[in-house]
């Protein structure tokens, strides 16, 4: 799969919401980079306004002041820029997984035939080659995560956007998921925007974190992940690791 990495940088993002509940500020001034082929989380308090963030960024939501930037070109606005996976798998239950996974291809107006040969090319790599004619309700929940990350990859967009892709799964699948996740991303090359509620998943995935304060949000850190890769879960009780995630949670509180 052929990719470009690209820088994304948001600067000051604002916005606010109106209606039968008043005036609600969600965010005020967001500053935010992406570097080329970097992977980036954003932790922040429940309703603080990530999933906002994400729909300003795909153009989903207007802004009320402030720029969205892809090497310093300004799309503000624009949609069909960004790979997008929301927090739900989306998984169609009357499509087959390969159907399934070219779908945003599809919506892109991308040549279904090249996807689908490009899908069944990927399918070892994400796990599923052995299920490209299941349906999605024979399918673990790791496995339909890794079947909605393949349909954001095979959009062919040079940012990818997940909104806690790993956010509904127990403890031993989200662990395998993270470190196969690091695998794809370095193998593939894409930038990412990873939005969580755990610390320890976003020091143990990311090269930097944006800590966001509660509604309305705004950056309080930025904390560099200085971690050498390839990383796997022995890291995670190591000193350095406890003291990201001490920095973090001290952050957030």
């Amino acid at each position: 799969m052929e990719t470009r990495p690209v820088k994304l940088e948001l600067q000051g993002i604002r916005k606010a919401f109106w209606g039968r509940w008043g005036y609600l500020p969600t965010l005020e001034h967001v500053d935010l980079v992406a570097r080329a082929g970097e992977f980036v989380c954003i932790i922040g308090s429940s309703g603080c306004g990530k999933s906002t963030l994400f729909n300003i960024i795909c153009g989903l939501e207007p802004a009320d002041a402030g720029r969205v930037l892809l090497d310093g070109r300004d799309v503000t606005g624009q949609v069909g820029l960004f790979g997008y996976m929301p927090q739900r798998d989306l998984l169609l239950p009357w499509r087959t997984v390969l159907d399934n996974v070219i779908l945003g291809a599809e919506v892109a107006g991308l040549d279904r035939s090249q996807a689908r040969q490009e899908a069944r090319e990927l399918l070892p790599l994400f796990g599923l080659e052995e299920f490209a004619r299941n349906y999605p309700a024979t399918l673990s929940g790791g496995m339909r995560q890794r079947a909605a990350l393949l349909r954001s990859f095979l959009t062919h967009r040079d940012v990818l956007l997940l909104d806690e892709p790993f956010g509904a799964l127990d403890a031993l699948t989200r662990a395998g998921m993270q470190e196969w996740l690091l695998e794809i991303w370095q193998r593939l090359g894409k930038t990412i925007l990873f939005i969580t509620h755990d610390v320890e998943e976003a020091a143990f995935l990311s090269e930097r974190v944006y800590v966001l304060t509660p509604r309305p949000a705004r950056v309080r850190l930025v904390l560099p992940i200085a971690l050498s890769h390839p990383r796997d879960r022995t890291l995670v009780t190591g000193t350095a690791f406890i003291a990201l995630k001490r920095r973090l949670l001290e952050a957030l509180s």
